[in-house]
């Protein structure tokens, strides 16, 4: 998979700050347990090892709450059903050309966005001029891609001809009104 190909999103620091703050609950609440049941840390006063248990509990509560007040997320974007920003962003295939007969196991798609840029998979704000790509076949999504270049394992499709879709969506995965979207059809032929 090229490395500008994410299968899933990034984490925005509140889910970052999240994790770190339940490792460490669980990190201390081992220590704190392993001194209480003789198993490790002998150093490590009774008081104190209760104290990391008490810590690490509230860590691991505070998690959910904490990094959220720290890193506020903007203001929630509109839905679906609500009004979308237009973007005068165009998406054309490089690669595959229309009706193409691809051998083999991978399907290399290239790509061609003008007016528009690609984002990473944090960026949580939306405007018409940025966003990342859905690839679809056969109208099933197969990756949300972080640049113009996106490998397609074939092995799940048979022989015969499918339908290849890019949509440049909003840092909110929702489409642009108008869709900014330009599909291809090619023909996995069969291995001889």
């Amino acid at each position: 998979m090229p490395p500008d190909t994410v299968i899933a999103h990034a984490g925005a620091a509140d889910e970052s700050l999240a994790v770190v703050m339940i490792v460490a609950g669980l990190w201390l609440g081992w220590i704190g347990r392993s001194r209480l049941r003789g198993t490790g840390f002998p150093k490590l006063s009774r008081r104190l090892a209760w104290a990391m248990i008490g810590l690490a509990l509230v860590l691991v509560v505070a998690s959910a709450v904490a990094p959220r007040a720290i890193y506020p997320r903007p203001a929630a974007a509109p839905t679906a059903s609500g009004p979308r920003l237009s973007s005068t962003a165009t998406l054309a295939f490089v690669s595959p050309a229309e009706g193409a007969i691809v051998h083999g196991e991978e399907l290399d798609v290239v790509l061609s966005l003008e007016g528009g840029s690609v984002v990473d998979g944090s960026a949580a704000v939306v405007t018409p001029d940025t966003g990342h790509i859905h690839l679809s076949v056969d109208g099933k999504l197969v990756s949300m891609t972080y640049g113009t270049v996106q490998v397609v394992d074939l092995r799940p499709y048979g022989a015969g001809s499918h339908a290849l879709e890019a949509e440049y969506v909003a840092a909110d995965h929702l489409p642009f009104s108008p869709a900014v979207s330009e599909s291809v059809t090619f023909t996995v032929g069969s291995a001889a």
